[in-house]
């Protein structure tokens, strides 16, 4: 009951409301509050100059708003009346709730009567603090507003369920567990306060004290106050007004205002206006249920975005140390090739000084031996020589101007880093806004399987942001392989028809448009049916094909064979099924067994290569395939016969039964395929179909032998 604390608080006060009255406005004041907030207004604007001039159509008159500014254009918190010239500018105060209220003019007489009964100034006004609505009030004052006691007993109760330790009402600061309660005052004490406030002396001496419990009861177990007319105050309510929508008591049926106004009884009014409230409460307590599972889920999403928070955190982390760890590894390797040109090029020019160096010390070997041969004097000895050397100095220096003397490398190194697009990369990374859609949630209440068939549902998420254009949905083949696409489309629902029997399947569904496909749904395991139940199907059967007993029982119009199938098709599995012989007449062949769905109807089954039958008179039977017939078989049918057929798929068979009985060898082996249950007849027999039945005991005792 916390929540509806604030309904029972008064919006000047911010108290809980003690002797509340309703304005016509249906907003509540304390009486006291009321007339704190009283505001005095000019002659002109009174109700009786008002009602004197034949402006007045009521008892209270609301003042124009045109002629009251409440508030500033800058809600200041300052309001006048502007259109009254003795009215000063009066400052706005605040409640404890926070409503804007206005102080009195003027602060009103002294006086010993209680609110209610003291006089108000003449020509008063009080505007609501909640709507901000004004009237003037008439010479009945505040006694023309009616009180609310339905308020005053909800806030008794609710008083009453909170205090479960009684609390002195007068201690001033932390209050103190009250000790007696003054059945007069109707005040709770604590020991102090009750020797301070309440002496055992004078005329308090006569008051009855209780202990505190006793007074709770008393209070709860006090007459409930009646409610009075307004206008005659001596007057209980006792009828309705239905045209102004409040009670009213005799004297206003036969002298008031009401005299003329639909009136209905009080006890009858008060029930349909419960049960109104009752059905109003109804819807607001439906939206409210909502709003507090949208609370749950905003709660959750709290939880959710935290926890997301995290992990997208870890993974940025991760992500830009990935990047960092790519640059480094680059940039070592950038460095290994700065290395390596260092070193080549320290190479190419020790080399080259090394070769330099030698030719220099030849050089001047050289030079040094021609010096010394030129110092000699023997012109025969100095000819036989001269000629060798002078080749020998001209070659010697051809040698040094053959480059030799120009570096083979130059100091820079020829690399420069192109890190602009790097840098550019880098500045550009930024999150890129996801627009895949989300993972589709499969809806467990609407999937289920009938037969063979299975129907799924989906939806996207909650709260989900981005379209999805359509989905996908995957099933594997039933037996734990491999995925595969069974329906792309727009749709939220699909139904696959054609599943194996007894076999589980895995579903899962993924959404899609135009950036990429969202990851898959959680898997939904399938389980089909043990056994098939199906009847004839209308649709793909010969038009002479008569049908009954919601397409269990079938017949003919023609004295022809006409074919009928199965609605259900067989590819794996084992399966068996019965026909009842209910009507046989002039010893007709009808023939039973599977077919492909394109076999020929109009001709007997097993005439074409799409059937695998076997036909029967009242004597004997005949396997038939593709017009060639074998085995034939003693024993045929009569009416109430009944014809068994067995489709072992798993070691691809087909055996016939008579009455429970086997008809013949295996008729058929090597049949392997998608097949329909048919039959053909025409109008001498009436067949009716059995199905859901599970294969004959002793032929599953015979295959697990085998």
């Amino acid at each position: 009951m916390e929540e509806m604390e604030e309904e029972l608080k008064c919006p000047v006060c911010g108290s809980f409301y003690r002797e509340p009255i309703i304005l016509p406005c249906s907003h509540n004041l304390c009486q006291a509050c009321a007339r704190n907030i009283l505001v005095q207004t000019p002659e002109s604007e009174s109700p009786q100059s008002r009602r004197a001039s034949g402006s007045g159509v009521s008892d209270y008159d609301y003042l124009d708003l045109d002629k009251m500014s409440l508030y500033s254009e800058a809600d200041s918190g300052y309001g006048s009346y502007g259109g009254f010239a003795s009215a000063p500018t009066t400052p706005c105060q605040k409640s404890p709730n926070g409503v804007r209220v206005f102080p009195p003019a003027m602060p009103p007489p002294p006086t010993h009567l209680s609110p209610a009964l003291a006089p108000v100034p003449r020509n008063s006004c009080i505007t609501c603090p909640q709507c901000h609505r004004s009237l003037i009030l008439d010479d009945r004052g505040l006694r023309g507003f009616p009180k609310n006691r339905v308020l005053e007993g909800v806030i008794d109760r609710y008083q009453q369920s909170k205090a479960a330790a009684l609390k002195c009402q007068l201690c001033e600061k932390a209050p103190k567990e009250a000790t007696v309660m003054c059945e007069q005052c109707d005040v709770f004490y604590c020991d102090p306060c009750r020797l301070r406030c309440h002496p055992p002396r004078g005329p308090l001496a006569k008051h009855r004290l209780v202990p505190p419990a006793q007074g709770r009861v008393s209070r709860r177990l006090s007459p409930r106050k009646v409610s009075t007319c307004t206008d005659h105050e001596l007057e209980n309510h006792s009828m309705y007004c239905v045209q102004c929508k409040m009670p009213v008591c005799y004297q206003c049926l036969e002298e008031g205002k009401h005299s003329s106004h639909e009136v209905k009884a009080l006890g009858a009014m008060w029930k349909l206006h419960k049960s109104q409230l009752s059905q109003a409460l109804n819807g607001l307590s439906d939206r409210a249920k909502e709003a507090k599972e949208f609370l749950v889920q905003l709660r959750t999403m709290v939880q959710q975005i935290q926890e997301n928070s995290v992990e997208f955190e870890a993974c940025l982390v991760a992500q830009c140390d990935a990047l960092i760890d790519a640059l480094n590894r680059r940039k070592a390797q950038l460095l290994a090739r700065v290395n390596k040109e260092h070193e080549h090029k320290l190479k190419v020019v020790r080399d080259q000084i090394s070769h330099c160096t030698v030719k220099l010390r030849q050089t001047t070997g050289l030079m040094e031996y021609c010096l010394e041969v030129i110092k000699e004097n023997d012109p025969s000895g100095f000819l036989q020589i001269s000629d060798a050397l002078i080749r020998r100095v001209h070659l010697t220096e051809d040698q040094w101007g053959k480059g030799t003397l120009t570096p083979r490398m130059t100091t820079d190194f020829d690399l420069s880093l192109d890190n602009s697009p790097l840098l550019q990369s880098i500045h550009q990374l930024d999150f890129v806004q996801v627009k895949v859609p989300a993972t589709p949630i499969l809806q467990l209440e609407e999937c289920c399987t009938h037969n063979n068939s299975a129907t799924l549902s989906w939806k996207q998420p909650p709260l989900s942001t981005v379209a999805a254009e359509g989905y996908i949905l995957e099933l594997d083949d039933g037996s734990g392989g491999q995925f595969r696409e069974v329906y792309v489309g727009k749709e939220t629902m699909c139904t696959v028809d054609g599943l194996h029997f007894n076999s589980t399947y895995n579903a899962r569904v993924k959404a899609f448009n135009k950036t990429g496909v969202s990851p898959y749904s959680k898997t939904l395991v399938l389980q089909t049916s043990e056994v098939a139940w199906f009847a004839f199907d209308p649709g793909s059967a010969h038009s002479d094909i008569i049908f009954s007993n919601d397409n269990l029982t079938v017949t003919c119009s023609s004295y022809d064979d006409r074919v009928v199938l199965g609605k259900t098709g067989f590819s794996k599995g084992v399966h068996y099924w019965e026909l009842t012989i209910d009507r046989y007449d002039n010893h007709p062949d009808p023939a039973f067994g599977v077919a492909r769905i394109d076999v020929m109807k109009d001709v007997m089954l097993g005439k074409d290569d799409k059937a695998w039958a076997m036909y029967v008179d009242n004597n004997r039977s005949w396997f038939m395939h593709n017009n060639s017939h074998t085995n034939r078989t003693e024993g045929g049918i009569t009416k109430g016969a009944t014809i068994g057929v067995l489709l072992d798929l798993n070691r691809k068979t087909l055996t016939f039964f008579i009455n429970n009985e086997q008809q013949g060898p295996i008729a058929f082996e090597n049949v392997e395929g998608l097949f329909f249950p048919a039959v053909s007849l025409n109008r001498n027999v009436q067949v009716t179909l059995h199905t859901g039945l599970p294969v004959p005991d002793f032929y599953s005792s015979r295959a697990s032998i085998a």
